[in-house]
């Protein structure tokens, strides 16, 4: 698979590729896929204790990623998949207001679904994405 590029942020996401031997992104053509982001802070791994400061960080995550392989972030944001082992009004909440902030003006399409259990203990919330970058799939054909 040589002709995808994958790319893996500093921190939690060099950590994961040598630890779990994944990759944070991935551009195919324009689009960029981004492997579920949790509210781990991304220079020590560390997970938020409060909720709100997860899902909050969880998208910080998502836009660190997609920036890292080279989009622009959220604003290029189509679909969003968001698991979490907890439904709740808070949670939704925090997830509304999240994508209100980093999505202001478009509403990407989502699916939520409640599962057992997430890939890091303590972890409730895990937000993955995908996105269509026609311009920075341009810049990195030129880069090749």
């Amino acid at each position: 698979m040589s002709h995808l590029q994958c790319f893996c942020y500093k921190g939690f996401g060099e950590e994961k590729k040598e630890q779990l031997w994944y990759s944070q992104a991935v551009r195919v053509g324009d689009r960029i896929e981004c492997a579920g982001q949790g509210g781990w802070d991304p220079a020590t791994s560390k997970v938020h204790e409060d909720i709100g400061d997860e899902v909050d960080q969880a998208f910080a995550n998502v836009d660190l990623t997609l920036r890292d392989a080279g989009g622009e972030g959220w604003s290029q944001v189509y679909k969003v998949t968001v698991y979490l082992v907890e439904v709740s009004d808070e949670i939704v909440g925090h997830l509304v207001r999240n994508l209100k902030k980093w999505c202001p003006n478009h509403q990407p399409i989502l699916t939520a679904l409640a599962i057992k259990e997430l890939g890091l203990p303590g972890m409730r919330v895990e937000v993955e994405v995908a996105a269509h970058d026609p311009e920075g799939a341009k810049v990195a054909v030129q880069k090749k």
